[in-house]
């Protein structure tokens, strides 16, 4: 009995068989499919201009309001004209005192001549009385050219649109005292409508050359318009980091208003790439990775890689993966490197 407790004590328990775990895959293959990207902008007339004073002063009248529709030549604001009528009369006294004094300057010119070829007067009378009409003659150029500077002033005092259009803002009332060159109303001439976009720079740097752009309203899908970039701002937007886009739009509806908000979407070159579910990505050293089987021994090991790109559902793979190989997509957190797995399903 002894003997048999001991042979029985020395026998080592089997070991146990290694855990098999069940997964999901999928294997690997490249689809060439473009990305629509989709922004939200709003419209702005393709060509605005801040209209201002030329001339300091205190603004009496502003007869326009944000959204009139204004003409050509209309008055959009009036100041103060008394200072500027005032200097006006001055020039015009000035300039009928300079042009007697031009004819008395020139009678006595002539008066000297005609005595000089007879011989009756001398030559330093002669060349005073030439002097003194030329000098005159200069005083009423200066009078004629302040004349014309107080006309232009007195026209400064009233402001008038150069072009047809919309008032889209308003930057004094009146009563106000203005400087020269503040705006005063900002104006939306009438030759073109823009969609402004805030985009990204990776966007900018992966788009299509020359690309159509699709635009409708967000409020209403059913207004549509199409378009393509016309301008790209040279420096991005401080606080955003991103870089504003004008799309001028090909004969806009008169529902898409200065000001209405717009979905535009574009679509990206379609390129072949590798996209796996993206509950296949997990993470190793810091970094993304996914678990590869291997074919023959249907063990796992995990493998770093990198993203493109990356949405709720699937995962787009730059580096890393091979077309071919086939990559865990359920059962990823329970899986250790080298374990052996049982394939549930594979599918493309």
């Amino acid at each position: 009995m002894l003997a048999l407790v001991i042979a029985g004590c020395s026998q080592e328990p089997e070991p146990a068989a290694p855990e098999v775990r069940p997964v999901r895959t999928v294997t690997i293959s490249k689809s060439a499919t473009g990305v629509p990207v989709i922004l939200t902008g709003q419209v702005q007339a393709q060509d605005q201009a801040a209209l201002g004073f030329r001339i300091a002063g205190r603004m009496i009248e502003r007869p326009v309001n944000v959204g009139d529709r204004i003409k050509a030549g209309q008055l959009i604001g009036r100041l103060e004209p008394q200072n500027e009528q005032n200097a006006l009369r001055s020039a015009q006294a000035n300039l009928v005192a300079a042009q007697a004094a031009l004819t008395q300057a020139r009678n006595q010119f002539e008066r000297q001549e005609t005595l000089f070829r007879q011989g009756w007067t001398t030559a330093v009378l002669f060349d005073q009385a030439k002097k003194a009409a030329t000098t005159t003659q200069s005083q009423v150029d200066a009078a004629e050219a302040q004349l014309k500077s107080a006309h232009d002033l007195v026209e400064f005092t009233e402001l008038k649109a150069d072009a047809p259009g919309v008032v889209t803002d308003v930057g004094a009332e009146p009563g106000e005292v203005v400087q020269a060159g503040q705006m005063i109303v900002r104006l939306a001439r009438q030759d073109g409508r823009d969609a402004v976009f805030d985009v990204p720079a990776t966007i900018l740097r992966s788009a299509p050359a020359n690309p159509v752009i699709s635009v409708h309203l967000t409020d209403a899908p059913n207004v549509t318009a199409v378009g393509r970039v016309r301008e790209v701002a040279p420096q991005a937007d401080p606080v955003t980091r991103t870089f504003a886009v004008r799309v001028g739009l090909d004969n806009p509806p008169e529902a898409m208003r200065l000001g209405a908000t717009l979905t535009g979407s574009m679509q990206m070159e379609a390129v072949p790439i590798i996209e796996i579910p993206a509950t296949a990505l997990t993470k190793a050293n810091q970094k993304p990775a996914v678990w590869v089987i291997d074919p023959v021994k249907l063990t796992a090991s995990l493998r770093n890689v990198d993203v493109l790109r990356f949405d709720p559902a699937s995962v787009a793979i730059s580096q890393g993966l091979d077309v071919g190989e086939t990559v865990v997509t359920a059962g990823v957190q329970a899986l250790r490197p080298g374990q052996q797995v049982r394939l549930l399903g594979a599918e493309q």
